[in-house]
C-alpha cells in the first residue's frame, strides 16, 4: 500500500522505518499483558476447579492467539504498509469493510481499551496512594494524555518508552514468579491438578473461561498497525508477531504454575487479587504494594502500546482519502501523525469518565472480535482471489488453523451478545454509524478517489 496514492501532496512525508525485531516483540508483549494476569486467574479459578483445566485453558487461549498472529503475519507479509487490519479487510472484503473498522477503532475498539486501561490503572493507583474519586479520575485521564504526549514525538520515542516499559514489565514479573516458586511447595500444585470430580466439568464453564483468558490475550494484532514503519516488514512483522505471542503464553502459564505454587484453588477462588495474594502469602502483607506498582508498570506499557499503535490506521485511511484530511499529515520533525494521535488521546481519555471498567470491556470485546474474526478469514479470502498475491510468509496449518480461530471469534461474540445484549447492541449502532461519515468522505473526495472508494479491492 503506497503512503501516498494519487500523487496527493501528502507524498511530501513518509513514515520513518525504525521498527526492528527487538521493538516488534515489545510492542506485542508489551501490549498484551497488561492487567489481565494479575486478575483473570480469578474469573478462570471459579469456573474451573482444578489446575489441570486452568492450565488447558490458558494454553488453548495462547494457541488460538497464536493462530491468530501467524494468519495476520501472512497478510502483513503481503500488505507491508501502515494501517494493518484495516489494509487486510479492504482488501479482502472492500472499503466500506475496511472503513468501518477504522472508524469503530477510533470511536470505541482501540480508543475504548487505551480507556479501560486508564481506568484499571486509576483503581490500582488508588490502592498505593490515598485518592478521592476525582483524583482518580484526574489520574487515569493524565496517564493517557502523557503517553499521547510521549508518541507525538515520532515513533522513536513511542518505541523507546514500550522497550523500557517492557523490560520493567518482564523484570517484576520474573522477580513476581521467583518469589513464588521459591516460597511455594509443590505438593499444593500437585494436590489441585487433578479435579475431584471428573465428571463435574461443563462445556459451558470451559467457554466462559476461555472467554476470560482470551481477554488476556488481547492486543497481539496491534503490532499490524505499524508495518509502515519497520525496516523490514516481510521479515520482521510476522517475527514479531510469533515471537511477541508466544513470550505472552509462555508468561502466563509460568505465572499461574507460580500461584498454584502458593494458593490453594478455594483461596484463588476467594480472592480477586490473586498475584497481591499470592505474594504475600509468600512475603507477607507489605509486599503487595510490590504487585500493585508492578500493575500500574504493566498497564502504562500496555496503554502505551496502544497509543502508538491506534493512529497508524486513521493515518492509512486518510492517505486513500477514506478519512479526515487532517489524521494524514505528519509532523515535519518527528514524521508522526500528530492530529491522529490527539484525537485518539483526547476521545480516550473522554471515555473514562462515559463507563465503568466492566462496561468499557464489554463494549471493546464484542466489537473487537467480529473485526479479528473477519481478518483471520481473509487469509482465506485472499488465497481464494488472489493465489498469485506474493506471500513472503505463509500460515502454517492453512485452512484448518484459520477455520478454529474464526470460530473462536464467533463464539466470544455470541457469548458477549448473550451476557449484555444491550451493550452489543450498543456497540454495533456506533459502528454502524460511520456509514453516514463514509458516504459523506466518498461524495466529497476527487472524483478519482470515488471510483476506488467503490471499485473491487482487488483492482489496487
Amino acid at each position: 500500500m503506497a503512503d501516498s496514492p494519487n500523487g496527493s501532496p501528502l507524498a511530501s512525508k513518509t513514515l520513518l522505518h525504525e521498527l526492528s525485531l527487538r521493538d516488534a516483540t515489545a510492542i506485542v508483549a508489551g501490549t498484551v499483558i497488561g492487567s489481565g494476569i494479575f486478575l483473570i486467574p480469578y474469573s478462570v479459578a471459579n469456573q474451573l476447579s482444578s489446575f489441570s483445566a486452568v492450565l488447558l485453558v490458558w494454553v488453548v487461549g495462547g494457541v488460538l492467539s497464536l493462530f491468530g498472529a501467524l494468519a495476520l503475519g501472512e497478510l502483513g507479509a503481503a500488505f507491508p504498509g501502515a494501517g494493518g487490519l484495516y489494509v487486510y479487510l479492504r482488501h479482502a472484503y472492500g472499503r466500506p469493510i475496511g472503513f468501518l473498522y477504522g472508524w469503530g477503532l477510533l470511536t470505541l475498539i482501540h480508543s475504548g481499551s487505551i480507556a479501560t486501561l486508564a481506568v484499571a490503572f486509576r483503581i490500582y493507583l488508588a490502592q498505593v496512594f490515598p485518592l478521592t474519586v476525582f483524583q482518580q479520575k484526574a489520574a487515569g485521564i493524565i496517564c493517557i494524555l502523557a503517553l499521547t504526549v510521549v508518541n507525538c514525538f515520532g515513533v522513536r520515542s513511542g518505541k523507546g518508552a514500550q522497550n523500557l516499559l517492557t523490560l520493567a514489565k518482564f523484570g517484576g514479573l520474573a522477580l513476581m514468579i521467583g518469589i513464588l516458586f521459591l516460597w511455594g511447595h509443590r505438593r499444593l500444585l500437585a494436590a489441585a491438578f487433578l479435579p475431584a470430580s471428573p465428571f463435574k466439568l461443563q462445556p459451558a464453564h470451559f467457554g466462559i473461561a476461555l472467554v476470560a483468558v482470551l481477554w488476556a490475550y488481547e492486543g497481539w494484532h496491534v503490532l499490524s498497525f505499524t508495518a509502515g514503519e519497520f525496516k523490514n516488514a516481510q521479515r520482521d512483522l510476522p517475527r514479531g508477531l510469533f515471537y511477541g505471542t508466544l513470550l505472552v503464553v509462555v508468561t502466563y502459564i509460568s505465572t499461574n504454575v507460580a500461584y498454584y505454587c502458593v494458593l490453594t484453588p478455594h483461596q484463588i477462588q476467594n480472592t480477586e487479587r490473586v498475584a497481591a495474594t499470592a505474594v504475600s502469602s509468600a512475603l507477607g502483607p507489605t509486599a503487595a504494594i510490590f504487585v500493585s506498582v508492578l500493575i500500574l508498570v504493566s498497564i502504562v506499557g500496555a496503554t502505551n502500546g496502544m497509543t502508538l499503535t491506534g493512529p497508524r490506521v486513521y493515518y492509512a485511511m486518510a492517505r486513500e482519502g477514506l478519512f479526515f484530511h487532517g489524521f494524514g499529515t505528519l509532523s515535519s520533525r518527528f514524521r508522526a501523525p500528530v492530529l491522529a494521535i490527539v484525537i485518539q488521546g483526547l476521545w480516550a481519555a473522554c471515555l473514562t469518565l462515559l463507563g465503568t471498567f466492566q462496561e468499557l470491556f464489554t463494549y471493546v470485546i464484542f466489537t473487537a472480535w467480529i473485526f479479528y474474526g473477519l481478518a483471520v478469514a481473509a487469509v482465506i479470502v485472499m488465497r481464494i482471489r488472489r493465489p498469485d498475491l506474493p506471500r513472503p510468509f505463509l500460515a502454517p496449518g492453512y485452512p484448518w488453523l484459520p477455520v478454529l480461530f474464526v470460530l473462536a471469534a464467533f463464539g466470544i461474540t455470541l457469548s458477549a451478545v448473550i451476557s449484555s445484549p444491550l451493550h452489543a447492541l450498543y456497540g454495533i449502532g456506533l459502528i454502524l454509524s460511520g456509514l453516514p461519515i463514509y458516504a459523506i468522505t466518498v461524495a466529497t473526495a476527487p472524483s478519482d478517489n470515488v471510483v476506488s472508494a467503490f471499485s473491487s479491492p482487488d483492482q489496487h
